[in-house]
């Protein structure tokens, strides 16, 4: 069982250059259940009398505690890719809060929008408002002119084009928005739960292994190794994490929100959508400006030709008479 033997140390090893997470996790689904180690451990016959399947389990049966090993391997092969990737989620959420609140355009933007609101609403009860829900932002698209032509929103983009065209601009303040509203709180919430749960697994192992003699005295070395730098690791992402959650909170408060009815999934999302509308607003608005000046200078160049036109036709039928030769 030569195979086994290289196996058998490749997990006490922690050897993740000979097993990659797939084999070790196929591994663990092949251990032996606590019935079937029971029946081989009070197996007396000759074991070469024994399936494949059989002696393979007495080969894994040889590291003590097996399973609980190979899910301790499992955690240190993937720990790293975790821990960077659930730091990137949790940098992308603050970065996010923080540059929408830092946003001195899209703040003018809601006041301005404030402003034209209340002059929509000039001589009722929501003339003289002092703010607005967060979700208003996506019903400026449904108030409609006379005309039916043109939007709110496209009249507030017309106005900041006229009269403040440095904001017209904001987006490119919110440039982690995007990339927030495809994150999910509550599964951060639970990847950092399986880390930290993880790692009190690792500890676990640890103090078990250190009963088992010299089997397991070079997984034991490596493991403390392991253990000292993911406990400093996990410490900083608690840190990260807790931030996180403060300025999850912040954002909807900054809109005068509750956290708990208008999650940081909403908020990012609506804010979102308003980004979109907008920039969709305004490029029409210059489409249109760019028609209307099409059609002015055509009317203009019309204008010049039937003016050369008539001027042609009359000297046609007015030509000069030539002088007389005396």
């Amino acid at each position: 069982m030569l195979i086994s033997a290289v196996l058998q140390g490749s997990v006490l090893a922690l050897d993740d250059s000979a097993l990659d997470i797939d084999q070790v996790d196929n591994l663990i689904k092949f251990c032996p259940t606590k019935e079937e180690m029971e029946v081989l451990k009070n197996y007396n016959g000759d074991k070469g009398n024994l399936g494949k399947c059989e002696q393979f389990f007495l080969e894994l049966m040889k590291v003590p505690r097996v399973e609980s090993k190979l899910r301790v391997f499992s955690f240190k092969i993937q720990f790293q890719t975790q821990v960077s990737d659930l730091r990137t989620s949790l940098n992308i959420i603050n970065s996010a809060s923080e540059e929408v609140r830092n946003s001195i355009k899209l703040k003018r933007i809601m006041q301005t929008i404030l402003s034209l609101g209340n002059a929509l609403n000039h001589g009722t009860a929501r003339g003289s408002a002092v703010g607005f829900r967060l979700d208003s932002l996506l019903k400026l698209t449904d108030t409609r002119a006379r005309n039916n032509k043109m939007t709110l929103m496209h009249y507030l983009c017309k106005v900041l084009a006229e009269k403040l065209p440095e904001l017209l601009g904001f987006p490119k303040d919110l440039v982690s928005l995007e990339a927030s509203t495809k994150i999910q709180l509550k599964f951060l919430a639970e990847e950092m739960q399986a880390i930290s749960k993880g790692l009190e697994k690792v500890v676990q192992e640890l103090t078990a292994s250190e009963n088992d003699g010299e089997v397991s005295g070079n997984f034991c070395k490596l493991l403390k190794e392991f253990l000292s730098y993911a406990e400093g690791e996990v410490r900083s992402l608690a840190l990260l994490y807790s931030s996180v959650g403060r300025n999850a909170d912040a954002l909807a408060q900054y809109f005068g929100e509750d956290p708990a009815r208008c999650p940081f999934e909403q908020v990012v999302s609506t804010l979102l959508n308003f980004v979109k509308m907008f920039v969709l607003a305004h490029e029409e608005n210059c489409r249109q400006l760019e028609f209307e000046r099409k059609k002015a200078e055509k009317a203009v160049e019309n204008e010049k030709l039937k003016t050369q036109k008539g001027q042609s036709e009359h000297l046609v039928q007015n030509p000069l008479k030539s002088s007389t030769i005396k």
